[in-house]
Parts: structure tokens; C-alpha cells; sequence
């Protein structure tokens, strides 16, 4: 091995740490700071992130970078693909200036804090001046990286998100789903339409039990509390370091489902990054493989398996250990019809898996205007309300429940959304895999036990992190590209067959 090679190894391990120290802190700004403490944090994080792009692009990584690649052949498998990964991490951070890093992230710090305020207040048009501020900033971000990677902005900031990734592949894709998926829409709301009636859940569902149960779900699926820990914030997400996973999700004492349903979503986040190989967590190859395969491993813990009427049957009888009440609210036929109804609606988070790909069709077409400027923020109220009545048929009445309800624009996050549904196809195709090689996975679900799973998924996912591509990944783990098919079958059979 190189001196080269062992000094970069040395250097990710540093800025390993300092992003580590970012990422709790960050979940810390997110959750539990007191509002006039978000300044000093804003600044704290704005601080680590110039720290860490110092460590990157330090004026001697460019020449360490080409004096390792010159002896690649003394490298192992992992190493070599280490180098490549240290490469890619590279071109990103010195491609932006460092005082454009410190600009985006007190901004994004600043824009997310307003954004928490003006969603809770209905007020747009507090939040547009600092969120057109952040967009210029990120466009200039982009174009930075674009001249990096010779590809299109938008395709350089999906590439922060999902190394790889491009509209040239995300687009025929999601031209199907916008072809397959109103018809199949029309034809499950009928069918949906001619059953008997859901009963109805009568709360109210204390916090307190929510929680407990919750917890009591996150040990099924294999969640650690020695090593991660479950709060509540504005808005569910997973976060942390891979020995120290922070999942946050929110309660309604009214429906205690779709909190359990995020609290399972997220867990699937830390699941992955709790697997990922221990000798390799300080360095770029060990990292999760981008947003498409993390959102795959949430989304097949949560809507594969864990709607799956199998689990159902189990989550019935979970649930009625932790609640009183009519217990027929809670029967697993109940419950499954609860957690099947398809129905168009105005959030994303609480969209049914039907639906929930026309939600981020809409996204990706406006964060796409409003990167390239031909939509300008002052017009986006209206262009998701015309994008809305468009793809679902719906028209938000609240700007809350419009085009200020995810948190993603307001922290910056564009080229982020497209993730979310390649997840979903990939999800489907992982879980067909997994279910087809390995048959003891379901009946072992309906215990609540997600070991056979878990297993299969660190060997055949979670065991490369980035030591493959992410269409490397799905193609040995399933034997075929990232495609609709799986999806569109799995549709159907739970939606539209007998």
C-alpha cells in the first residue's frame, strides 16, 4: 500500500469524524434546541462544515489523490474502490469554494428555523425571501459542481444525494409511473369504493403508548437502543452516526397509525447504516450507497413488510396489548384495511404507496424550475396547487399543506426527492428477491421477527455499502436493472387481486 493511499485513509478518517459531529449536532438543531439557542447552533454547524471542507480540499489531497491512483495495483478490491469513492468526495468539495460552504450552511441553518415558524403559521411569504436566497445559493453550488463532473446542475446536485445518478435514467422511469399509475388508481379506488366500511379509529391514543409501542416495533425489526435512541420532531427522519442512530417521528392522539408506520420507515434507515461494515465506516467505501438503496431499505421495511398481511396479523395483537377500546378497531382486517386504503392526498408523508409516486413527479418537476430559474419562488404556491389538481386531483387549500410541508427545499435539499421513488421500485424488487431466495423471511414476519430478513438484507445489501454502484448493487442482489416491473406487480397483487 502507498504512502499516498495510507495519508487519504488517515484524512477521511478525520473528516469522518467532524461530519459525525455534524450529524448530531444537526439532529440536535432539529429536535430539542431551544429557539433562541438556533443561531449559536446555525453557526456551531456552519463552523464543522468549513472544518471538514478545509480537511478535504487541503492544497496537497490533489496531488495525494494522483500519486495513489499512479499505484492502484498495490491496492486490494475494497481499497481500490475506496480510492475511487475518495476521488468522487473530492471533486465535489473542491469544486465549491469554501466561503460558498459557510454561505449555504448558515443559510439553509437560518431558512430551515423560518421555515418551522412560517409552516406552523400558514406564511409563505415570509418564508419566500430567505428560500430564494438558499436557491441562489444552491444554483451556484451546482453550477460549481457541474463544471466538475461535466454534467447538467441539476444532475450534480442529485449526484450529492445518489452518486450516479441522472434525469436520463430517473426519467423513463418515472414517464411509466405517470403512465401506469392513475389508471391503476382509478382501478383501486373503485374497487376500494364497493367494500364495507373501514371502522373507524376513536381515540383518544395517549402519546405515552404510542411511544411504548413504537419501541416495542423497533426491537422487532432489530433497532439497538444501547446504540441509537427515538424522539419527536416537526418532521420524522433518521439521522446520526451508524454507532449512534437518532430516529425522530410524530404522534397524532387521534391515529396512532401513521406515527408506528414512519417510526418502522425510519428504523429501516438505521437498519442499513447499523449493518454497514465496522472496518470500513471511517472511509468513503464504507458509507451507505446514496439516498436510492437508503430510502429501498425504508421503504421495504415499511411498505413491504411491515403492510404485508402477514405482519399485519402480528401488529394486530401488538397493538391491542398497548390500547384499550373497541378491540375491532384492531383486528388484523381492520387494521389492514387501514393501512391498504389508497385515497389522493395533500402530504406526502401520510401518502398511501399508490399515490405516493405522483407526490414526488410533482417535486422533481418544480425543484428542477426552480434550479433552472423558470419558476420563480414567489410562483411556486400556485404551481404545486395547478401540479397537484394535475396529478392527483386535489387542490391544497393551505400553503402548510402545499409547497411548505417538507422540510427538504427550506434545508437545501434539491436533487434529494427523485431518491424517494427509485427507492420505492427498488424496495419492490429487493423484497421479491429476498422473499424468492430465501422462504423461511415471511413466516418469520408474522412473529414479529425480522432476523431472517435482516440477514439477508447485510448479505446482499448492506455487506458492499460503496464498494459497488447503486445499479451494481440492485443487479447482484436481484439479477436485473432497477426497473417498474416488481413495483407494478406488487401493486396489483395487493390492490387488485382476489
Amino acid at each position: 500500500m502507498s504512502e499516498a493511499y495510507s495519508a487519504l485513509e488517515q484524512r477521511f478518517a478525520r473528516m469522518s469524524a467532524v461530519g459525525g459531529a455534524i450529524a448530531i449536532l444537526g439532529w440536535d438543531h432539529a429536535t430539542m434546541m431551544p429557539e433562541g439557542s438556533a443561531e449559536v447552533r446555525a453557526r456551531q454547524l456552519s463552523t464543522l462544515s468549513v472544518i471538514r471542507h478545509e480537511i478535504m480540499t487541503a492544497p496537497d489531497m490533489a496531488d495525494l489523490l494522483a500519486a495513489a491512483e499512479a499505484n492502484v495495483g498495490e491496492l486490494n478490491f475494497w481499497q481500490s474502490a475506496n480510492l475511487r469513492e475518495m476521488r468522487h468526495a473530492w471533486t465535489h468539495a473542491s469544486a465549491v469554494p469554501g466561503d460558498l460552504v459557510e454561505q449555504l450552511s448558515m443559510t439553509a441553518s437560518r431558512c430551515e428555523m423560518a421555515w418551522r415558524q412560517a409552516r406552523a403559521d400558514n406564511d409563505f411569504a415570509t418564508l419566500a425571501p430567505l428560500l430564494e436566497e438558499l436557491i441562489k445559493l444552491v444554483r451556484r453550488s451546482g453550477e460549481a459542481r457541474s463544471d466538475a463532473f461535466g454534467v447538467s446542475i441539476y444532475d450534480a446536485l442529485i449526484d450529492q444525494y445518489d452518486p450516479g445518478g441522472r434525469q436520463a435514467h430517473i426519467d423513463p422511469l418515472f414517464a411509466k409511473l405517470r403512465t401506469l399509475l392513475p389508471e391503476l388508481l382509478a382501478q383501486v379506488l373503485e374497487r376500494q369504493a364497493a367494500a364495507p366500511p373501514v371502522v373507524k379509529l376513536t381515540g383518544p391514543f395517549p402519546v405515552a403508548q404510542q411511544d411504548k409501542l413504537a419501541r416495542s416495533l423497533m426491537t422487532c425489526l432489530g433497532f439497538d437502543f444501547n446504540r441509537g435512541r427515538l424522539d419527536t420532531s416537526h418532521h420524522p427522519f433518521s439521522g446520526g452516526v451508524p454507532e449512534d442512530s437518532r430516529i425522530t417521528t410524530r404522534y397524532d392522539e387521534d391515529d396512532f397509525t401513521p406515527g408506528l408506520m414512519a417510526v418502522i420507515h425510519e428504523t429501516g434507515h438505521s437498519q442499513y447504516e447499523r449493518s454497514l461494515p465496522a472496518d470500513w465506516l471511517e472511509q468513503p467505501v464504507g458509507r451507505a450507497r446514496g439516498m436510492t438503496l437508503h430510502e429501498s431499505q425504508s421503504l421495504l421495511y415499511e411498505m413491504q413488510a411491515a403492510r404485508s398481511p402477514e405482519f399485519i396479523n402480528y401488529l394486530a395483537w401488538l397493538v391491542g396489548e398497548h390500547f384499550c377500546g373497541d378491540k375491532r378497531q384492531y383486528n388484523a382486517v381492520n387494521l389492514q384495511r387501514i393501512y391498504h386504503k389508497v385515497s389522493p392526498g395533500l402530504i406526502r408523508v401520510d401518502a398511501d404507496e399508490v399515490t405516493y409516486p405522483l407526490h414526488i413527479i410533482l417535486r422533481y418537476r418544480l425543484e428542477r424550475q426552480l434550479i433552472a430559474g423558470t419558476l420563480k419562488v414567489v410562483d411556486l404556491p400556485a404551481a404545486w396547487r395547478f401540479g397537484m389538481q394535475e396529478l392527483l386531483g386535489i387542490i391544497p387549500e393551505k400553503d402548510s399543506d402545499g409547497c411548505m410541508q417538507d422540510i427538504h427545499w427550506p434545508s437545501g435539499a434539491f436533487g434529494y426527492f427523485p431518491s424517494y421513488t427509485l427507492g420505492a421500485l427498488a424496495a419492490a424488487q429487493i423484497f421479491t428477491a429476498a422473499r424468492g431466495n430465501d422462504t423461511t423471511i415471511m413466516p418469520a414476519i408474522a412473529k414479529g421477527d425480522f432476523a431472517p430478513l435482516n440477514d439477508w438484507l447485510r448479505t446482499n445489501i448492506h455487506s458492499s455499502p460503496s464498494r459497488y454502484t447503486t445499479s451494481q448493487i440492485i443487479e447482484r442482489a436481484t439479477g436485473e436493472p432497477l426497473g417498474v416491473t416488481a413495483f407494478e406487480s406488487h401493486l396489483r397483487a395487493r390492490y387488485l387481486s382476489d
